[in-house]
């Protein structure tokens, strides 16, 4: 009966189809209720591969950047192993696993608490050929884990490397690369890959690299090395020869880590590329074997600071980061300058100074473009007699009153307190590495060697670029300033801000930058000079520079409340003089080599806009 049964279904439904118009589809369509579009696929699932030493300094904020990650932490497997610590590492992992474990796919812990170094190594920084093979081991394990687990990609992410994008996992899968690594950023042009490598597989310069690290070319590009960040796709079928350990069969090159998994990847036939399309974030360059912990950290610290200029990174919600002890490193006082309504710029200066170990004190800025004439008249505010912009041609604009009156009023606090010597900075500044031990001991030499100074830049434009500046006998790192623009920072003593005051400015007024100079008698206009008499004050400068502008004009990101405002004496004529000429904030030019200062003492090249080699 079944079997007549389903016949006889077979041949009503050709009728049914012979007598319906459009066939069985519409028939079908029309008997059928709405049909539900397709779910989206779920995410690749993705292991993270974290190996640490020694990084408690860098752990807070590189699981920071973790945690923050724009992807389904549910599609994360962490794995961690860590060892040969001699500080916090192994504890402080052990705690953020054990807090964010519930929220990651599966988490897999490797720890070793003892040795606490290895037996042929000289010092937490050296790397002999027992530490390669450890550490190659244990990306192996890594690598097996996530295959095992049946992962779809493995990201390994040095514990000093801060991924300040958190779409860099969507972003990098969207290449579609079997082997890929985000540029990362530094103090110099060192990043994370090579653009060329000699026969022995060593590092070899090439012309190609400055203009991929400098994002004068982007995109994604072919490139014999990729380390500390990389993303591996395990879906591909040549992901299944790629190994760290053993080093393959043919490989003859020195015991190093990322040479033998490059040389893995040459021979599984995977090419390895680097992508700067976008800013992924930042990695510390490396230190020299001599050097410690501490220089790691303090070096690391710099890395933090740079990372905080264009991006709000936090230290993880899971672990307790003790705070850091905060000083004024010898000043009375550390007056940060700061416009109310420039909120970002506070909130990034207070966490730099935080990192930096520094107690800043806030000072409202004047704010330019809330002055009308009637309170410019009550300060009995009248610009210098033919001051012109050198660049522009223009007239004294309110952002840079506004400019003047806050460093004034700082001026007159530093009086009115009776405060000895101040330290003043402006909230767009970039610091340079070990800044604070580097100002603090060139102030030991200056006291030591009893020297009489008003006024010290700390960050400025040199403008007088023909000839050295004189060095300053018994002080290392020390010159006495020339001609000079900008105000970012210097130091103040109370008998150079009592001449500032004397000078009686509000009356003959000019930007701040250009009347620091005359009043050390350094300015090339004569006639500017000639209002302002005695000009006697003692200016030097630091050298090399200690802090730098976080951006220069044309850059993204840069913004000038002093250039960009009205006149001072006509509110209904607005100005962009600073995007018309752009000299005036403009990086410091190059300076010829005769006219280069020489200072005894500590001197490295600046890190902001340093042109050192990649490695």
């Amino acid at each position: 009966m079944r079997a007549v049964g389903a016949a006889g279904v077979g041949v009503l439904w050709a009728l049914l189809v012979a007598v319906v118009p459009g066939g069985v589809s519409e028939l079908a369509t029309l008997v059928q209720e709405r049909v539900n579009p397709e779910s989206s696929l779920l995410k690749p699932k993705v292991m993270i591969a974290i190996v640490a030493r020694n990084a408690a300094h860098s752990l807070p904020h590189y699981l920071g950047c973790i945690e923050r990650l724009e992807y389904p932490k549910e599609r994360i497997a962490i794995w961690a192993a860590t060892d040969h610590n001699g500080d916090n590492t192994t504890a402080m992992l052990r705690e953020w696993l054990k807090s964010a474990q519930h929220v990651y796919h599966y988490v897999e812990w490797r720890p070793m608490e003892e040795p606490r170094s290895y037996t042929d190594e000289w010092g937490p920084k050296h790397w002999p050929p027992s530490r390669f093979n450890h550490v190659m081991k244990l990306r192996q394990a890594a690598l097996k884990s996530a295959r095992e687990r049946w992962a779809d990609y493995i990201l390994f992410v040095d514990s000093d490397n801060l991924l300040t994008n958190p779409r860099v996992l969507n972003l990098l899968m969207a290449e579609n690369l079997t082997l890929v690594a985000p540029m990362l950023e530094s103090r110099s042009l060192y990043s994370n890959f090579w653009c060329g490598i000699t026969p022995q597989g060593y590092y070899k310069r090439t012309p190609d690299y400055q203009p991929i690290r400098e994002w004068k070319r982007l995109g994604c590009y072919p490139v014999p090395m990729v380390h500390s960040t990389y993303l591996l796709d395990l879906r591909r079928e040549s992901s299944k020869d790629l190994a760290f350990y053993p080093p393959h069969p043919d490989y003859s090159w020195a015991f190093d880590d990322i040479m033998v998994f490059a040389f893995s990847a040459r021979q599984a036939g995977v090419q390895m590329y680097v992508c700067n399309r976008e800013h992924y974030g930042f990695l510390p360059v490396p230190l020299k074997a001599q050097q410690n912990v501490d220089d790691e950290s303090e070096s690391f610290i710099h890395t933090i600071t740079e990372a905080l200029i264009d991006h709000d990174i936090e230290p993880s919600q899971h672990l307790y980061t003790p705070p850091l002890l905060q000083d004024k490193i010898g000043f009375d006082e550390i007056f940060l300058i700061n416009l109310k309504r420039r909120l970002e710029r506070r909130t990034r200066m207070f966490k730099t100074m935080t990192a930096l170990g520094l107690h800043p004190t806030l000072t409202d800025a004047v704010d330019g473009k809330a002055l009308n004439s009637s309170q410019l008249q009550a300060l009995g505010i009248e610009m210098m007699p033919h001051y012109k912009d050198p660049y522009s041609g223009r007239v004294l604009t309110r952002g840079e009153i506004g400019c003047f009156l806050s460093h004034h009023s700082l001026w007159v606090q530093v009086l009115e307190r009776g405060l000895d010597r101040v330290l003043v900075l402006e909230d767009d500044v970039r610091f340079e590495p070990r800044f604070k031990r580097r100002l603090q001991a060139i102030m030991e030499d200056i006291d030591k060697a009893q020297l009489d100074w008003d006024l010290i830049y700390v960050g400025r434009k040199r403008m007088q670029v023909q000839q050295p500046e004189q060095s300053v006998d018994g002080v290392n790192n020390l010159v006495v300033a020339d001609y000079s623009y900008w105000t970012l920072g210097y130091a103040l003593s109370q008998q150079g801000a009592r001449k500032l005051l004397a000078a009686d400015p509000f009356t003959r007024m000019l930007p701040v930058d250009e009347f620091l100079p005359v009043m050390f008698n350094k300015h090339p206009n004569t006639d500017y000079m000639s209002y302002f008499e005695p000009r006697d004050l003692k200016a030097f400068s630091v050298e090399p520079l200690l802090i730098y502008p976080t951006h220069y004009t044309g850059e993204p990101g840069y913004i000038s409340d002093t250039e960009t405002s009205t006149i001072w004496d006509d509110e209904a004529v607005a100005t962009d003089w600073d995007r018309q000429h752009a000299r005036k904030t403009a990086q410091q030019g190059r300076i010829h080599q005769v006219a280069q200062n020489s200072v005894t003492g500590d001197s490295p090249p600046p890190a902001a806009r340093a042109s050192r080699d990649e490695l």
